[in-house]
């Protein structure tokens, strides 16, 4: 199961309890339920708080409710384990992610399909209106790209007035980089590092990285071979790669992009970490772990490209 596939699958397990009469009439199923990368020292891999959103209508406790939750979600393919904590959360643990698992869902369902964003109101303050549009665009490519209405006004906090033009001093991509990489109702923060083509620059080591997935890609061709899906060591790649649904998702519902921004600075970190060991060295030859780590390499390249677009940002193919 890939962690995207959580929030229904407990969807499904609410759903089952009310008819089967465990949770009792008066509990309306929720359409969505959050479902979040556990915290540090916490237990499994994900949890969710969806009993306490559900409690008070089946008039239990909040771990009672995850009690009846947690039996149900047991028996779900591709959840190893289900745990209850604290005082009502569900957690899970998942099996490791498979790499051709994971390289056919970015390549089937177009990790790099973001939708234009209509114009708005040029009349709103300079970060309301970069913030609103890469809402949009997320809530658009959740909803397959059709959704017309736009994601209603929220707080965003606007650019301090000290910080003067900063499209024309840190150029349009950085500028958008740094009023989307914080909570929209903190006051982003510009300084001279947006423009540093090093590593302490989360800026360039996004868009650096899927260069060099790019580069990758044109160096094992000039070898005589391409990417084909097949197992990778690669844990820590393949975990953040797993999760870019669930990520879309928690931006879009909580009008949150700085969720994607941070999600795509770990993407980034971990492709690097991950990219010396795509290419034969020396006098190897390629082999299918070569092709097989050069799809998966492809793959957090596709994802870092329309992540950058749903925030509109470019992807550039050398850097």
């Amino acid at each position: 199961m890939n962690p995207a596939d959580l929030p229904d699958a407990v969807v499904r397990a609410v759903r089952c309890a009310v008819e089967s009469g465990e949770l009792g009439a008066d509990v309306v199923v929720p359409e969505r339920v959050v479902v979040e990368r556990t915290r540090p020292g916490g237990v499994g891999d994900y949890a969710t708080p969806v009993a306490f959103q559900i409690a008070k209508a089946a008039g239990r406790a909040p771990g009672e409710v995850a009690g009846v939750l947690a039996r149900r979600l047991g028996g779900e393919p591709g959840i190893e384990s289900v745990e209850v904590t604290g005082p009502g959360f569900v957690n899970f643990l998942l099996p490791p992610p498979s790499a051709p698992r994971i390289v056919s869902e970015v390549v089937g369902q177009g990790a790099a399909r973001p939708t234009a964003a209509p114009a708005l109101d040029l009349d709103i303050e300079l970060r309301e209106r970069v913030v609103r549009e890469s809402v949009l665009r997320i809530l658009r490519g959740q909803a397959g790209g059709d959704r017309q209405d736009g994601p209603g006004r929220f707080p965003v906090a606007p650019l301090a007035k000290r910080d003067g033009d900063v499209v024309r001093r840190y150029g349009l991509g950085a500028a958008r980089w740094a009023m989307l990489c914080v909570p929209v109702r903190e006051t982003p923060e510009f300084s001279e590092r947006l423009l540093v083509q090093g590593e302490e620059n989360e800026f360039f080591r996004v868009r650096y990285a899927h260069a060099r997935s790019r580069a990758l890609l044109r160096n094992a061709a000039g070898l005589g071979f391409g990417p084909e899906p097949g197992e990778v060591d690669a844990p820590a790649l393949l975990r953040v790669l797993a999760e870019h649904r669930l990520v879309l998702e928690a931006a879009g519902h909580h009008r949150a992009p700085e969720r994607l921004a941070r999600y795509l600075v770990e993407l980034a970190d971990a492709l690097l970490d991950f990219q010396y060991r795509v290419l034969p060295h020396g006098d190897e030859k390629p082999s299918a772990a070569h092709r097989a780590r050069l799809a998966l390499a492809e793959a957090a390249g596709a994802v870092l490209a329309g992540g950058l677009a749903l925030l509109g940002i470019d992807a550039p193919e050398h850097l």
